[in-house]
């Protein structure tokens, strides 16, 4: 596509440029950036309202009282258990073990901060959910 033709439909990222590729006059391919295009916009709104659906599910079962407060971080974070394992060192067993709300109550402090330190968190906001804004609004 030529320079004139990169599309410029604003999306989810607002005013953030990303990067195309397009023909400059000379045939040459240069960087032109671009605020979205309609087809990819749609797309990551509907990735997006996925994303959003999958933590209000697990904020209703950190409520429910079957899993963690860990598990809303992890979701927010779009990490599984197998992620999560892998950048805490923990492994993957002890991970969805620690999603169950009674065995992360009894964690020791040190294994609390690691994930606390992952997620830039104290321990204190660890171990809550955020008040959620109202749906559409999330992330």
């Amino acid at each position: 596509m030529k320079i004139a033709d990169v599309p410029q439909d604003r999306g989810i990222s607002e005013d953030v440029t990303v990067v195309s590729y397009a023909v400059a006059e000379d045939g040459r391919y240069v960087k032109v950036g671009s605020r979205g295009w309609e087809p990819v916009n749609v797309a990551n709104g509907l990735a997006w309202e996925q994303v959003e659906q999958i933590i209000c599910e697990t904020v209703v079962e950190i409520e429910n009282g079957t899993r963690s407060t860990l598990a809303y971080h992890m979701v927010v974070h779009q990490m599984d258990a197998a992620l999560l394992a892998h950048y805490t060192g923990f492994f993957k067993w002890r991970v969805k073990r620690h999603l169950r709300p009674g065995v992360f109550g009894r964690l020791k402090p040190a294994v609390k901060e690691k994930y606390a330190s992952l997620f830039h968190l104290s321990i204190a906001e660890l171990e809550q959910v955020p008040a959620l804004p109202q749906r559409g609004m999330l992330l």
